[in-house]
């Protein structure tokens, strides 16, 4: 696209279906590396990655000749696959499905990277359920309670 010049950073925020921790740390390395390779192959550019055992961040820079729907499509749909193709879970894995996707201005990027990296000890004060609705909420995003993502049961 000639002369057309963008700068869109997106936090996206994704969970495993049911919420059920099934993202190992003897393998979540692996599939960070995996998710960021189909961002990169997609034209996009991976800024920062984590995860904890139930739900996935992303901060990436944006390419706008694809759709948002259509990138998390193929994240989420290709590393399904991977992860069940791998036998990485003994059931059947998918992510829930949605997304929570949020916009930052270049001056925050070190502030979402550092967030995104440092998922592990913000999640020891909030829980999912809690950050996810924090950021809703921040955002002005309406939202109804029935199709936010749940608690495990």
């Amino acid at each position: 696209m000639p002369n057309t010049y963008t700068q869109l950073y997106i936090h996206i925020v994704f969970a495993v279906k049911n919420r059920v921790a099934l993202l190992n740390t003897d393998w979540d390395e692996r599939l960070r590396l995996y998710i960021s390779a189909t961002v990169q192959n997609n034209g996009h550019k991976m800024l920062c990655i984590n995860n904890m055992p139930d739900h996935m961040h992303m901060f990436i820079g944006m390419n706008p000749s694809q759709s948002l729907s259509d990138l998390m499509r193929l994240v989420k749909g290709d590393s399904s696959e991977w992860i069940n193709k791998e036998r990485l879970t003994q059931f059947k894995f998918q992510w829930q499905e949605g997304y929570g996707a949020f916009t930052y201005s270049k001056s925050q990027i070190d502030k979402v990277v550092n967030y995104v990296n440092n998922q592990q000890e913000h999640h020891k004060k909030t829980s999912f359920l809690d950050e996810y609705r924090q950021l809703l909420t921040s955002f002005d995003i309406a939202f109804d309670e029935r199709y936010i993502f749940k608690e495990p049961e």
